[in-house]
Order: C-alpha cells, then sequence, then structure tokens
C-alpha cells in the first residue's frame, strides 16, 4: 500500500480547526469498515491509508509538529503500519474492567502468540502473527499488532460474499468467536489487498 507523503496532510491549523468534523467521519468509517469485536474483551482495528491518515495527523497536532523533517520522521515510523503485499494488518486492543488489577487481567495474554486468533473463511483458518512479540509487550501492552498473510485461495474466499466469514480467538482463557463480517467491512479489506498488489 503506497505509504503517507508529506503533500497529503493537511497543515496544523486547518486539521485543528476541521478534526471535530473529521474525527467524526473517521469514527463512522471504522464502526463500518475497519473495525472488529472478537468477543466482549479484543477488537481489531485494520490499518490502511486513511485510518493511519487520520492517526498521524491527531498526532502531529498534539505534538504541534510542522517542520518537514520531523513530520517525515512521524511519516516514515507510521507507514510501517501499512499492511504489505498479500496482507491484512491491525491493531488487536484488550479491554481493562479494572486497570487496578491490569496484571492480573493481562496474565492470560502471556500466552498469546498470534495464532490463536484467525480469520475463518469457511473451512479456510488464516492465523494471525503477532508482530509485537517481545516478552515486553505481552505483559505490559493492551494493544498489540497482528497481519494475516492471505495466499490466493483465502483472498478469493474473502470476496465471496455469499461464503460466512468471522474471526475466532481460542486461548484457554478466552474462546470466542465474532459475529460474521459485513460485506462492507469484506470489501474494504479486499480493496486493501487490491491497492497493495497495485502498489
Amino acid at each position: 500500500m503506497r505509504p503517507l507523503r508529506l503533500d497529503d496532510l493537511l497543515p496544523l491549523e486547518e486539521f485543528a480547526a476541521q478534526r471535530r468534523t473529521l474525527l467524526d467521519t473517521h469514527l463512522r468509517y471504522l464502526d463500518r469498515y475497519r473495525r472488529v469485536r472478537v468477543g466482549p474483551r479484543v477488537t481489531l482495528v485494520f490499518e490502511n491509508r486513511q485510518t493511519l491518515w487520520f492517526r498521524v495527523q491527531d498526532i502531529l497536532r498534539i505534538a504541534r509538529l510542522a517542520r518537514p523533517d520531523l513530520v517525515q520522521q512521524e511519516l516514515n515510523l507510521y507507514n510501517r503500519l501499512l499492511p504489505g503485499p498479500d496482507h491484512l494488518q491491525a491493531s488487536l486492543l484488550l479491554e481493562v474492567a479494572d486497570e487496578g488489577r491490569l496484571g492480573e487481567q493481562l496474565a492470560p495474554w502471556r500466552d498469546f502468540k498470534g495464532d490463536q486468533l484467525r480469520l475463518r473463511l469457511g473451512g479456510v483458518a488464516v492465523p494471525a502473527h503477532l508482530v509485537t512479540c517481545r516478552p515486553e509487550d505481552l505483559v505490559a501492552g493492551t494493544a498489540h499488532w497482528v497481519q494475516f498473510a492471505l495466499d490466493d485461495t483465502a483472498r478469493r474466499r474473502l470476496g465471496d460474499f455469499r461464503k460466512a466469514a468471522h474471526f475466532e480467538m481460542d486461548l484457554p482463557a478466552y474462546q470466542h468467536a465474532g459475529e460474521p463480517l459485513s460485506d462492507d467491512l469484506r470489501q474494504s479489506l479486499v480493496d486493501d489487498l487490491t491497492l497493495s498488489d497495485r502498489d
């Protein structure tokens, strides 16, 4: 997927003036096309240029970064979150009910290796690859990065809306299957793969 460039971004003042409207649009877009719940405590948010654009713009606003060289450094960092060819990439967010018991609530996730999360496309299962896989990531964090590598069969099945598709998690302490993916969300993910092919 084509990386974000300096000329894709709005000037800080222009973004700040429009942020409320842009945020509302961004959240609607996430809910319709990019966000997937897997049980009560796991959310996947799939990244693409549009999701990354808002993320970068907001970080630049908060940090008040306007110098082109510093903005380019941020772009270099965040562009790594875009999916590569034949891949989907998502942030995996863990919901913690009680921040005071964070360590206890994250303990079951220490054994999460990635492949316990799967995209189920009928009889085909596409396991996730955990990008944040250092021990300190797993112990400390409620947010991780996962990738799904789709071969030709998986890509065809994802694009065939007559066949069911959902995400599932299979850990000893957390076994859940998400709702069937909507056609809108599936098309958005198929578009990611198509864009990766063209770029």
